[in-house]
């Protein structure tokens, strides 16, 4: 590495480190979440089940005090403003409660951390690489569809980051710039995460908060995938056309056969893929199920690749370290819904976003769903996070307007999906960034055409979804 790469690298990961810490946030959010029971009214829907009935809000007395900030005893009001003490308690009642959803991403973290010990996916990008002799418009859409089939359908992202420095290596070498090379694997990650076909990470979270079975209403993010992928392909070679200066260049990548091991897990990843979606659909699998069967893969995945024992409790300890803060920020974010409901103003809020959007207005509703979410994502950019602030409220708001389930984690995906490809909030994007050398403002200018594509298709996408589902 040259002392300018050093220099840039550098430059790169302090602006990582300038960068706000998610957990910071949330624990403003939450900070925020107990300021609110104090200036808004309480009150409450009537329900049917856990299904809101329309109509039926009620504001309901109770007593706003500063003095209630810091109450040290149990308020026994039925309706009350919480206190600091209610915050702190309501962070391990939240863990607590949501312990199935953060061991499930604990485990698939070391799922993935055996996968990327055993190597088996690098391998078979570089045959990839080989088969395609270079050829521009062979070589990058294949890799984009390769990029995308791993963060639609597993969730993978950072998973990527060994990859990044070889395919930007790759584009230095066809006279591209690092920025084409980030590109390459950042922008199908992104749409990956967009459409999350069974993305486990965002739809085993977001979907049971709905009400409705994981991974159902495949065939509407399906199409989503198809149609992004195909602007997000054509967005790239269009830009590798203005930078490149022989499309078609010959290179000397490693021609040998794929190793058998090899073979045999990527294998075994698609044909695990292929039976959790049947496994979720058919027995309606939850978190515990949902963990078991990742840790089982990532047994598989040893054996299959011929890891010892220590080196498969290694790679998965060091899989679930990576994703540790997700199941701090689930804890964190599931405190605010805790304090919301405390206070009792979780109905208050469905109330005045019906209120706002209109509660026969199924279209508005929608549109306003994915523009709140773009709008929620600068603060809380985590996937699951996220889900677990926003879900309880969009998924009555959507009851209320009119709006199918489904398409409320639509809306969801796509305002979550569509901010995290540009915003500096990311530590996600960040990470990707400080790997490829790219400053965050030649990113930002890239990538803005596309992220107001995304604006535009996630509209477009909505409307048909309701037309879909009603």
């Amino acid at each position: 590495m040259t002392i300018k790469d050093s220099t840039l690298m550098s430059q790169a990961d302090s602006k990582s480190k300038k960068s706000m810490n998610p957990v910071i946030i949330l624990l403003l959010v939450v900070l925020a979440a107990v300021l609110m029971t104090y200036f808004l009214d309480s009150g409450k829907f009537e329900r049917n089940g856990k299904l809101i009935v329309p109509g039926t809000y009620q504001v309901l007395e109770k007593s706003v005090s500063p003095v209630n900030l810091i109450n040290i005893y149990p308020q026994k009001e039925a309706a009350h403003a919480v206190s600091l003490l209610d915050a702190l308690v309501s962070i391990p009642e939240a863990i607590n409660k949501q312990s199935g959803m953060i061991f499930m991403v604990l485990f698939i973290g070391g799922m993935f951390g055996v996968l990327n010990k055993v190597g088996a996916i690098e391998t078979g990008l570089e045959r990839m690489l080989s088969a395609t002799k270079g050829n521009v418009y062979i070589l990058v859409p294949a890799m984009m569809i390769i990029f995308s089939m791993g963060s639609t359908f597993m969730g993978m992202a950072k998973e990527y980051l060994l990859v990044i420095p070889m395919v930007v290596a790759m584009a230095n070498r066809m006279g591209m710039s690092s920025l084409i090379g980030l590109a390459i694997v950042a922008i199908p990650v992104k749409v990956g995460y967009l459409a999350s076909i069974t993305n486990p990470y965002a739809l085993s979270i977001a979907q049971p908060l709905v009400g409705v079975p994981v991974f159902s209403g495949m065939g509407m993010r399906i199409f989503v995938y198809v149609v992004l992928m195909i602007i997000g392909i054509l967005y790239v070679l269009r830009s590798i056309k203005k930078e490149a200066k022989n499309n078609t260049i010959e290179m000397s990548w490693d021609s040998a056969k794929l190793p058998t091991r090899h073979t045999w897990v990527l294998l075994t990843l698609a044909v695990g893929i292929g039976f959790l979606v049947y496994a979720s659909q058919t027995w309606h699998w939850k978190y515990n199920e949902l963990s078991a069967y990742y840790l089982s893969l990532g047994i598989l995945f040893a054996i299959v690749g011929g890891l010892t024992a220590n080196e498969t409790v290694d790679a998965f300890v060091s899989g679930m370290k990576k994703v540790l803060i997700a199941g701090v920020l689930i804890g964190l974010a599931t405190a605010v819904a805790i304090l919301l409901s405390k206070g009792q103003i979780l109905d208050t809020i469905i109330h005045s976003l019906a209120s706002v959007v209109g509660e026969n207005n199924s279209n508005l509703a929608a549109y306003g769903m994915f523009f709140s979410q773009l709008l929620i994502d600068v603060a809380i950019p985590s996937t699951s996070g996220q889900a677990a602030v926003t879900m309880p409220i969009l998924g009555p708001l959507g009851q209320l307007a009119g709006v199918d389930p489904h398409t409320t984690v639509l809306a969801f995906l796509m305002g979550n999906g569509a901010t995290n490809i540009i915003t500096p909030t990311s530590s996600g994007l960040l990470i990707f960034l400080a790997t490829a050398q790219v400053g965050w403002g030649q990113w930002a200018r890239y990538i803005f055409p596309f992220f107001l594509i995304i604006i535009l298709c996630a509209m477009a996408f909505l409307s048909l979804s309701l037309a879909v589902y009603g």
